[in-house]
């Protein structure tokens, strides 16, 4: 089964798990997946947690204790996620011990309804680098224009960070533009640049969802041909963006203090139409360097039939660029759908961060002890 996971390794992917939950960490399952299923690191999300604390396993007695201390819905909730990715991190420490701090890593995301609040983001990532308490972690920052200003500022204070929520490439070469500006401060400030890492999560299938969606209205031959193209296209290119900063002059300098390079991460890579290959996302994007983050049942896709035919993100620039550029002949702007998407996607987390603490509020109430 894991044949094709370990191929894929052995081009130079990392492979992480887009999940968590208390189930998967106290039943042994993260482990095994780590043992036998090459993972080597984990991301959550709003999302994601919402999932996991409102279908409750595990999480009744954290629950009874926290209600016990009357502590709000906000801090009993990073009372919860951030016990969820210190356990995590503890299972994949020997991982991270192993790749020199690589991998072997858990993100937790900020606060989604800071993403256009520099100061408070930044405040944020601080405080969860605290909670959490492992070398091993990754605060999660999203890529909007108040987001890179705090990556700079959380970086320059030698905090580790998984930039997400990118959609555009002009918005890539911000987020790796803040980037260095963040290991330039850090390296002023005399801090340890080995020890500083970071990812940049390039969203992959919701770019052919938005893109496929305007298509099928044009409904002309020649719009239906591009179907399921750009989403590769675009990430494509992101990685050919990144080759060309990080082997730039201003890289060179940071590079001999010992800095590590940001690297691409391909974020979700869940297949969401069925006319599509179920590992679509996986197979076209093969690059050394870079991150996969899936969705258990892309994982567990790409055991059971992936096709790994080696690098195929080299040599396909030109192509990557005719069918981005393409969109534009059929009426479709580019810059539009990725500004959509990067609203959408700000308006999603921040819908899924309400609705856990509106569940988590519920759990509270129900368990709170009666007045004596």
């Amino acid at each position: 089964m894991t044949d094709a996971l370990k191929r894929l390794a052995d081009e130079g992917v990392a492979i992480w798990l887009d999940d968590l939950s208390r189930k998967r960490i106290t039943s042994g399952n993260l482990a095994e997946l780590i043992d036998q299923q090459h993972v080597v690191g984990v991301t959550t999300n709003p999302s994601i947690f919402q999932k996991a604390i409102s279908g409750g396993d595990g999480y009744e007695q954290q629950l009874t204790d926290l209600a016990a201390r009357r502590l709000t819905v906000e801090e009993a909730v990073r009372m919860i996620t951030t016990a969820d990715v210190r356990d995590a991190a503890d299972i994949l420490r020997p991982v991270y011990d192993a790749t020199g701090g690589q991998d072997g890593r858990v993100s937790i995301e900020v606060d989604p309804r800071l993403a256009h609040d520099t100061a408070a983001t930044v405040a944020e990532a601080k405080q969860l680098a605290w909670l959490v308490d492992r070398p091993n972690t990754f605060i999660k920052i999203p890529a909007t224009k108040a987001g890179l200003p705090a990556i700079t500022e959380v970086i320059g204070l030698g905090i580790s960070v998984n930039v997400t929520l990118i959609f555009s490439l002009e918005r890539y070469r911000a987020v790796m533009d803040a980037f260095l500006a963040g290991l330039e401060k850090a390296k002023a400030a005399g801090l340890d640049l080995s020890k500083i890492h970071s990812v940049a999560s390039f969203f992959v299938s919701r770019v052919d969802t938005e893109i496929d969606k305007r298509i099928e209205k044009i409904g002309t031959d020649e719009a239906k041909a591009l179907r399921g193209k750009a989403a590769v296209a675009n990430a494509r290119l992101a990685y050919q963006a990144y080759e060309e900063v990080f082997s730039s002059d201003r890289w060179a300098v940071l590079d001999r203090a010992n800095a590590n390079k940001q690297r691409p991460l391909w974020a979700s890579t869940g297949v969401k139409d069925p006319a599509y290959k179920d590992t679509m996302y996986v197979e076209e994007l093969v690059a050394p360097g870079t991150v996969n983050t899936m969705p258990e049942a892309t994982l567990e896709a790409v055991a059971d039939h992936g096709e790994t035919r080696g690098d195929t993100v080299h040599g396909t620039y030109e192509q990557a660029q005719a069918d981005i550029d393409a969109l534009a002949g059929i009426g479709i702007s580019y810059d539009e759908v990725v500004q959509v998407l990067e609203d959408e996607g700000v308006e999603k987390f921040e819908s899924s961060w309400n609705d856990l603490l509106k569940s988590t509020e519920a759990e509270l109430k129900r368990l709170a002890p009666s007045e004596a």
